[in-house]
C-alpha cells in the first residue's frame, strides 16, 4: 500500500501566501509521518500557481536525513521539467495529462496531443536523470466539459503512455464526478490489462462521498491513493467551486477497518495535523 500525501494539492489554490517558512515547518513534519511519497511542490509559471512560487526555496529547507519518504514535483511542460530534475532530492516529476483536450488547454494552455509529445520528452529527461515519472490523467473518471468521455478512452490514453514506457499513471478525479460505478470498472480493467503500470487514485470528493469512493477503488485493487490532510484544496484550474482533496485521515481510518498497515508513525502524522490547522483556517 502507497500512501502519497500532497500538500502542494491542499495549498495551491489558497489566496493568501503561505509563508516560506511555514511551508517548510509543514513538510518536514510530514516527512516524519511515513508517507511513501510527498507532493511537495511544484514548478511552474509564478503566475499561474502564484502559491508555490517559492517551492526552490521550500526544497532548500527540507531535512530528508531520517525519511523514508520521496518527493514529487509537479511540472506543467519541459522547462519546468529540466528544472525539477536538476534537484537530486526529487525522485518524482508529476504532469497532469488529461482525457479533456478543455481541460487541457485551460490547465496547461496546450493541445492533448502537443501534451502527449512532452510526456514522452518528460519521461526521456526522467530516465536520464534517475527521476520516474508520474502522469495524472485528469478527468480520469468523467468530463464536465462537452469533450467525449468514455472507459475506452482513458483505455486509449494508457495505452499511449505504456507505449512511451511509462510506469506510474494516477486517474484523477479533477472536479469530484467519480462514483463507484466509474471506479470500479476502469480499474478492474486496467490494472490487469496493464501489468507494468502502477495505478494510483487521486480522488476528489465531498465529505460525504469519500467512503464508497476509496472503497471502489480499494475493491478493484487499487493500492496508490493520493490524501491531503484536512481534505483541502483541488484543482484551481478546474472550477470556481470544487470538492476537495480525499483526507488522509479518512483514508487511514478506511485502510485500517480492512486490516491495512500503512506503516505511519500515527504521533507524527497527528503533531502534522496540528501543524495544518492555522495554514487552512478560514478555508
Amino acid at each position: 500500500m502507497k500512501l502519497i500525501e500532497c500538500p502542494r494539492d491542499a495549498m495551491q489554490g489558497l489566496h493568501d501566501f503561505i509563508p516560506t517558512a511555514t511551508k517548510t515547518e509543514y513538510l518536514n513534519a510530514l516527512l516524519q509521518v511515513g508517507f511513501d511519497t510527498l507532493d511537495f511542490g511544484s514548478f511552474v509559471s509564478p503566475k499561474a500557481i502564484p502559491q508555490l512560487r517559492d517551492t526552490a526555496e521550500v526544497l532548500a529547507g527540507l531535512d530528508l536525513t531520517n525519511s523514508k519518504t520521496k518527493l514529487l514535483a509537479i511540472v506543467a511542460n519541459q522547462r519546468g521539467a529540466e528544472t525539477a530534475a536538476q534537484h537530486p532530492e526529487i525522485s518524482y516529476l508529476g504532469f497532469p495529462l488529461s482525457v479533456s483536450e478543455t481541460f487541457q488547454r485551460r490547465n496547461t494552455n496546450q493541445t492533448t496531443a502537443q501534451a502527449l509529445a512532452d510526456v514522452a520528452a518528460m519521461h526521456a529527461l526522467c530516465e536520464r536523470t534517475g527521476k520516474t515519472l508520474v502522469v495524472y490523467l485528469s478527468m480520469g473518471f468523467g468530463n464536465p466539459y462537452s469533450d467525449a468521455w468514455s472507459p475506452e478512452i482513458v483505455t486509449n490514453f494508457t495505452q499511449q503512455l505504456a507505449a512511451l514506457g511509462v510506469r506510474i499513471v494516477a486517474l484523477s478525479d479533477t472536479v469530484g464526478t467519480s462514483s463507484a460505478a466509474t471506479i470500479v470498472p476502469l480499474f478492474s480493467a486496467l490494472i490487469p490489462a496493464f501489468p507494468n503500470i502502477e495505478f494510483g487514485a487521486h480522488l476528489h470528493t465531498t465529505p460525504g462521498t469519500w467512503r464508497e469512493k476509496v472503497a471502489a477503488a480499494y475493491e478493484a485493487g487499487c493500492r496508490r491513493f493520493d490524501g491531503a490532510i484536512g481534505g483541502f484544496g483541488g484543482c484551481p484550474m478546474a472550477a470556481d467551486e470544487l470538492t476537495g482533496n480525499m483526507a488522509t485521515e479518512n483514508l487511514v481510518a478506511f485502510l485500517g477497518e480492512q486490516g491495512v498497515e500503512t506503516g505511519l508513525d500515527m504521533e507524527a502524522f497527528g503533531r502534522a495535523r496540528a501543524l495544518s490547522q492555522p495554514i487552512f483556517a478560514g478555508h
